[in-house]
């Protein structure tokens, strides 16, 4: 089976390593020359955990390869993914589509022999219709179908959420686009994934609607934990009372600063303007958006706090840029929030991440300093903040981190210490939903 994906993106390079992988020939285009050369000789421009060995397997097996001649590629092809970026559009939050009617554009240009076309970007309910319409009307005689096939990856897990998913959802409209797509994720039989197969308005709401219940947990769980900070209650056995119950489930309850990422902020505030213009606005999903962002103006005064009310001339260690561990994604990452307004108060910053200060250097001021290590971060600190709970960050040497810094300050947003165990070593922690304990 010949198989295109149109952009060479998180989803779209991804996914097409993962359907080589599967045994479909796969062909990636992407209209960077540069990004393209690069892929070829194994240079993969995003981390992700085994995404360079599992590209450069597929493609010394001649499964996976990669251009920018769309013409060529999708004349042979037998499905079209399109996998380009929806990025909110400026000024009114909707996804903006002009990448992805681009691609429809071209590729009805070359199209020859039955062919789908497959939404796999995030994009707004209608937007598979809006697709067909584009086809038709460059390319009047085409034989095609148009499909919606919503990824559901994980930055950091994204192979084993394509290898092992918890479902395969297809929008189609026709038993010929639906046989080839049963098709090409037929090893995925062995393991009995499950197959929703629906209408593309409904594939299109099942993706941001998952991803709006799932940033809803987050913003719940970050309000109780305000609560508790009030109450003198403990938001993880409150987390861990709750999730034990099967209608509830465990994931998505862990406190923090916010969600950030590529998805979460985007589709969010999408579907809400979708819901919107349909007239059946989600007054939870926008309250789920304003909460997100309070949580992160409220970790500013959190730290504020924890140095005595002033940050002004303090030197302030921080462990973890990126909105998660196992990614160098910086999108929308919480500290792009709080870090600023801290430098704005006289705040020196010193700050490591383990892959994603490259990115860091482009989206936050130049005032922050870059550290080669953990440990070298915490010299002369006066407070340590942990932002993102990297592995390496969990099991640090105390006994260290105490001889380098000056202070006692420890505010960990992401709570992976024990409160006790740290006071009883003579921090004062503050974190998230609990009691702080300063020693």
């Amino acid at each position: 089976m010949n198989v295109v994906m149109i952009g060479t993106g998180y989803v779209g390079l991804v996914s097409g390593a993962c359907f080589a992988d599967f045994g479909a020939d796969v062909v990636c285009v992407d209209i960077d020359p540069g990004k393209i050369e690069r892929l070829r000789r194994g240079e993969i421009p995003i981390y992700e955990p085994g995404l360079d060995e599992l590209v450069a397997r597929n493609a010394d097996a001649g499964r996976l390869s990669f251009t920018t001649d769309l013409a060529s590629a999708v004349r042979e092809a037998d499905l079209v993914f399109i996998a380009v970026g929806t990025p909110s559009r400026h000024g009114d939050g909707h996804a903006d589509l002009s990448y992805v009617y681009a691609a429809a554009r071209q590729v009805a240009e070359h199209l020859t022999g039955y062919t789908v076309i497959v939404d796999k970007s995030t994009v707004p309910v209608g937007t598979a219709r809006q697709v067909g319409r584009i086809v038709r009307e460059v390319n009047p005689q085409a034989d095609f179908d148009v499909a919606s096939n919503p990824e559901f990856l994980r930055e950091g897990a994204a192979i084993g959420d394509f290898m092992r998913p918890d479902r395969v959802v297809l929008g189609v409209e026709s038993p010929r686009a639906e046989a080839l797509l049963r098709e090409l994720y037929r090893p995925l039989n062995l393991i009995e994934t499950p197959i929703v197969v629906t209408g593309l308005e409904t594939a299109e709401l099942i993706k941001y609607a998952a991803n709006a219940f799932l940033a809803t947990k987050i913003s719940f769980i970050n309000e109780l934990a305000q609560l508790c900070e009030h109450s003198g209650a403990d938001v993880h056995d409150v987390a861990r009372g709750i999730g034990l119950d099967g209608r509830i489930g465990r994931k998505f309850l862990h406190p923090g600063p916010g969600y950030g990422g590529s998805c979460f902020p985007k589709d969010t505030l999408a579907l809400i303007r979708i819901a919107q213009e349909a007239g059946a606005p989600l007054r939870i999903v926008e309250a789920v958006v304003e909460v997100n962002a309070a949580q992160k103006a409220r970790m500013v005064l959190k730290i504020r706090q924890a140095l005595g009310g002033s940050e002004a001339g303090k030197t302030i260690a921080v462990l973890g840029l990126t909105f998660k561990p196992n990614t160098d994604d910086m999108r929308e990452a919480p500290a792009l929030a709080i870090l600023p307004p801290l430098l704005d108060r006289g705040a020196h910053i010193r700050a490591h991440d383990p892959k994603g200060m490259a990115e860091a250097r482009s989206l936050l001021p130049a005032a922050v300093e870059y550290c080669d290590d953990p440990y070298s971060t915490l010299d002369g600190a006066d407070a340590l903040v942990l932002l993102t709970e990297w592995n390496e960050y969990r099991g640090l040497d105390l006994d260290e981190v105490q001889a380098r810094m000056t202070g006692r300050v420890v505010v960990d947003l992401r709570n992976v210490y024990d409160p006790a165990h740290m006071t009883a070593r003579g921090f004062d922690y503050h974190c998230i939903g609990r009691v702080d304990h300063a020693a």
